[in-house]
């Protein structure tokens, strides 16, 4: 009995030995095969994103430095004829298409000086007859534009104060994707409102300038929320420095979606500087027509690489026919940046003036060069624009096109392409008149009209046509 209870004893620790050795042998079995099989789940672990992301932990520095020096644009516009080509879809969001009409418009600007300057856009008060600015400090002063660039859609303005807070303009260059900024402005009239969000592209072009104006759309675009009223705000970042003028954004509605673009610093601080200096931008040409190149193009013209912008066609005397370049050339970098889009190239020639040298790299026939090119101006030489007459008159120009000139029965002439207080407004002038004649003598550019009015005293005729093809006569005294 005794012998009979001892062997079911050792059976049953027998059974459970060989339960635990199977259940331990089963286990390491499972863990081998998930290990190794690559349609496992991964294991789900609680990340602090602050710091595996490098995210800051607030944006506080950056807003305490960047709001007192944004400020609220509030503008009286002048009335806009129906022929006027003049159209500011933020202005036209708030109160409707006013034409005909006095409207107001309000937008933002950012101090750049401690003197009053104050860098905003150009559809912010373009058509404006008054210009009022209130700081973050709630002090009101009105403002003087002194000058504006259509084609970069950047304006400066001038208040009279002191000692008023600034940001520094940083390095747009050195902007990377992915990292954090700020969008300060005033959306919907809400006064010294702080957004955040991340740069996700650079160089970006969304086609939303009159290309008459030669414009340059090398946008950094970010996800920071900007809507109406940012206009002209800043885009900063983390140490608070300027990064961009916010300009537009990308929407279906109107309003924010999703992505806003601003113009970079390095523009707007190339602007500027033009604006106070000369009253007026100085634009160098390198005197091509280019495109970027996509597969097909690649497979058209046998190029070996998608990198580079492709040259298909130089000016004759233009700065590049002038300098070696030919259709077909590949350029690849300019002063050393390395250039792949249209917009990235005309970003780089746009900080330049007409007589810069610049150091372009280009590929030829799969073989590297490099030349040095002197920018020239749309007449096709390297003396920089003045624009006396231009405050003088209180307009901007620009040269019509041959097709415009075919479509209207004119051999040219010279269109106002902005209109301010001055002698013309006051003639009765209206924006969008072309100047063909000035007192007999034809006009067919900017240059031979300021030959004519340089010297010129006392009463003028002024013959022109309208884009509906009303033809006017305005006499007036200068």
């Amino acid at each position: 009995m005794k012998n009979t209870i001892k062997q079911l004893f050792l059976l049953m620790l027998a059974a459970v030995a060989g339960a635990y050795l199977g259940v331990n042998v089963l286990n390491k079995s499972s863990q081998h095969e998930t290990a190794s099989d690559e349609t496992a789940k991964p294991e789900i672990r609680m990340v602090n994103y602050g710091n595996a992301m490098g995210a800051p932990s607030d944006f506080t520095l950056a807003a305490e430095k960047s709001v007192p020096a944004v400020v609220h644009v509030k503008t009286v516009m002048a009335p806009v004829s129906s022929g006027s080509l003049f159209f500011d879809p933020f202005r036209d969001y708030f109160f409707g298409n006013p034409r005909g009409q006095q409207a107001r418009s309000a937008g933002s600007g950012v101090i750049i000086s401690d003197d009053g300057y104050i860098v905003t856009n150009n559809h912010v008060i373009n058509n404006a007859t008054n210009v009022e600015v209130t700081l973050d400090d709630k002090r009101t002063f009105t403002a003087k534009v002194v000058g504006s660039d259509p084609s970069t859609d950047i304006a400066l303005l001038k208040v009279e104060e002191k000692n008023l807070p600034f940001l520094t303009i940083s390095n747009s260059d050195e902007v990377k994707i992915g990292q954090w900024a700020l969008a300060v402005g005033n959306p919907f009239n809400l006064t010294s409102t702080v957004t955040a969000g991340i740069i996700s592209a650079k160089g970006r072009s969304i086609s939303i300038m009159d290309d008459r104006n030669f414009p340059i759309e090398s946008f950094i675009q970010t996800d920071a929320a900007v809507n109406p009223g940012n206009s002209g705000g800043a885009l900063v970042d983390l140490n608070g420095n300027l990064i961009g003028i916010n300009t537009a954004i990308a929407s279906n509605t109107g309003t924010y979606t999703g992505y806003s673009f601003a113009v970079p610093s390095n523009i707007v601080k190339k602007v500027t500087q033009d604006l106070l200096e000369f009253g007026v931008v100085q634009r160098g040409f390198l005197g091509v027509t280019i495109s970027d190149i996509n597969q097909q193009v690649a497979d058209e013209k046998k190029l070996n690489s998608m990198s580079g912008v492709y040259v298909r066609s130089t000016t004759i005397g233009g700065a590049a026919e002038s300098a070696g370049l030919k259709e077909g050339d590949v350029i690849t970098k300019i002063n050393g940046v390395s250039v792949s889009s249209v917009p990235q190239l005309q970003e780089q020639v746009g900080r330049h003036r007409p007589g810069d040298e610049l150091e372009v790299t280009y590929i030829r026939n799969n073989k590297l060069y490099n030349t040095k090119i002197v920018l020239k101006n749309k007449q096709g030489n390297t003396r920089l624009a003045k624009n006396e007459i231009n405050s003088q008159l209180g307009a901007d120009f620009t040269e019509i096109d041959q097709r415009e000139a075919e479509r209207l029965g004119i051999n040219g002439g010279v269109k106002i392409s902005k209109l301010m207080p001055g002698k013309l407004r006051s003639a009765g002038i209206k924006e969008g008149f072309i100047i063909t004649k000035i007192d007999g003598m034809e006009i067919t550019s900017t240059d031979e009209m300021n030959q004519i009015l340089q010297n010129k005293r006392g009463g003028i005729l002024v013959e022109g046509i309208y884009q509906n093809g009303i033809r006017a006569y305005y006499a007036f005294g200068i």
